[in-house]
């Protein structure tokens, strides 16, 4: 038996499936594709999470873009983070040329146009579905570590947290929260301190400063309400494709804390809201992280930890995780060592630690009788890779370098007359894009501060006619009035519930009911 044939052998007994998969293209070997010889993405390790990385211009976004049609073709949502903004075209079918009929017949499959169902949302300035949170619903621990607030900072929040819960103070957007951090200061320090403890003014500042800095960074588009619901996520439509929700991220790149965070956030919410799943055929949703080396290059060590802890643990919910960066040292040891799919594009050796790395990256492979990995990852043309996939066995495959299959959607943006054409009918956005600023702790304390002020003009002209006279304080006035009951009532339950589903006790409590983003 030549060695071609064993190689054929090989692959062939490597990447035969049971259940559904995704053609990703066909088989290299000493640089021509076997025609039929096809390399297939298992749907149900897909949970197992994976690994797109390689060279600027090697065809990683193409990749992402195959594995999209792919999942969504097979009736399985897809949510991807757009940071170039070049991931558009998925919504429009793509158009035959030589080159995509060239590369088609190699690997022996019919090239056939298509678009997919895309739901555009945003966090920032970007046009789409609005993705809010509450300030509540993120909780003291997470806010704690969004803001890098050390121990002694984290208890003071942790305190002003149960203060508005007790004292049924929304917090509902930064503005709340700014609020009041000046009150506990300023007029309401002695109440405050009365039956909390004294709080240090120079940590209040430093809260509040670093408050302002997220803001700058755009925190208060996504702070407020209509909270978002991540069950609107795992939608199909009506032709039986999974929809592909696309978070358009350009105006973000220079923000990658308020990024890593949101991310967090995200999977947090759905860790806490998803049942458990099992053992299942296929994943429930599948998210892709474009540009992933923004989460983790500028996260701080908890913030980091945190991400590979929910890495870790949501792939029991039917999740998969699919990051795509230039370079696999990019990711933590500890995240890489989650993922089992990698496709490698071409790796580019300029200088002596560019070979170091490509060694160390080819060691992550399995062995091969058939190739170099190290030389492989260096020769490797645009729209080629080394891949090696979890096998529903839930061994490794193979390596092969792959010649993949030409995306079915558009390989370009969409113009910005065709997006806007997406948003107008979008259901979400008219759930979602209508801005709701009800009366939370901005506006009750706001009320204090005036009718304290009424009050104490009014106790100035009567002190000598009602010495005897003991009436409420204000505190207790506002605190009992009817509007602070009712608004109290439901939200206090809301902050109770933030708080513990960020910590991880509880269950899906927001469901159906207030949502998260």
């Amino acid at each position: 038996m030549s060695n071609k044939d064993k190689f054929t052998e090989q692959i062939r007994n490597g990447y035969q499936m049971k259940g559904e998969s995704i053609l990703l293209g066909s088989a290299i070997y000493e640089n021509e594709a076997i025609k039929g010889l096809d390399i297939r993405l298992p749907l149900k390790t897909l949970n197992r999470h994976g690994l797109i990385s390689g060279a600027t211009g090697t065809g990683k976004t193409k990749t992402l873009q195959i594995i999209a049609e792919g999942l969504s073709s097979k009736s399985i949502p897809v949510l991807m983070m757009d940071i170039k903004g070049d991931l558009s075209g998925l919504a429009k079918p793509g158009e035959l040329n030589d080159k995509i009929k060239d590369r088609s017949d190699k690997i022996g499959i019919e090239y056939t146009p298509k678009g997919y169902p895309i739901e555009f949302l945003s966090i920032s300035e970007e046009n789409g579905v609005r993705m809010r949170a509450t300030v509540s619903e993120f909780g003291p621990i997470l806010l704690g570590k969004m803001l890098e607030l050390n121990d002694t900072q984290s208890g003071i929040l942790s305190v002003i947290f149960k203060y508005c819960d007790d004292n049924e103070l929304p917090l509902l957007d930064l503005k709340d929260f700014k609020k009041i951090l000046q009150f506990i200061t300023e007029d309401g320090k002695k109440v405050f301190e009365d039956s909390y403890g004294k709080v240090s003014t120079s940590s209040i500042g430093i809260i509040l400063r670093k408050i302002i800095e997220l803001e700058q960074q755009g925190a208060d588009r996504f702070f407020g309400e209509k909270s978002f619901e991540v069950e609107d996520l795992i939608r199909i439509d009506s032709n039986g494709n999974g929809m592909i929700s696309m978070i358009r991220l350009t105006d973000i790149q220079s923000k990658p804390k308020l990024f890593s965070t949101f991310l967090l956030c995200l999977l947090v919410e759905i860790y806490n809201t998803f049942p458990e799943e099992g053992d299942s055929d296929q994943p429930k949703l599948v998210i892709f992280i474009d540009e992933a080396h923004l989460i983790f290059s500028e996260a701080s060590d908890a913030l980091l930890k945190q991400i590979e802890t929910i890495i870790k643990l949501i792939r029991s919910k039917g999740v998969g995780i699919i990051f795509c960066t230039q370079n696999p040292t990019d990711i933590p040891e500890i995240v890489l060592s989650q993922l089992g799919l990698k496709i490698q594009h071409a790796l580019r050796a300029f200088t002596a630690k560019d070979r170091k790395q490509i060694k160390l990256i080819s060691e992550n492979y399995p062995l091969s009788d058939f190739y170099k990995t190290e030389e492989l990852l260096t020769s490797l043309g645009t729209g080629e890779a080394a891949i090696t996939v979890l096998t529903e066995k839930g061994n490794p495959s193979p390596l092969s370098a792959t010649l993949l299959k030409a995306p079915e959607s558009r390989m370009d943006i969409l113009t910005k007359e065709e997006i806007e054409e997406i948003d107008k009918s979008s259901n979400l956005i008219k759930k979602y894009n209508e801005e709701i600023d009800r009366e939370s702790a901005y506006e009750i304390l706001t009320k204090k501060l005036e009718l304290n002020k009424t009050v104490g003009d009014e106790s100035e002209n009567e002190s000598t006619t009602k010495q005897g006279r003991k009436e409420k304080s204000t505190v207790e006035k506002v605190f009992t009035s009817t509007t602070a009951r009712q608004v109290g009532r439901t939200v206090a339950r809301e902050i109770t519930r933030g708080i513990l589903g960020v910590i991880g006790i509880g269950g899906s409590s927001r469901k159906k009911k207030t949502g998260w983003f």
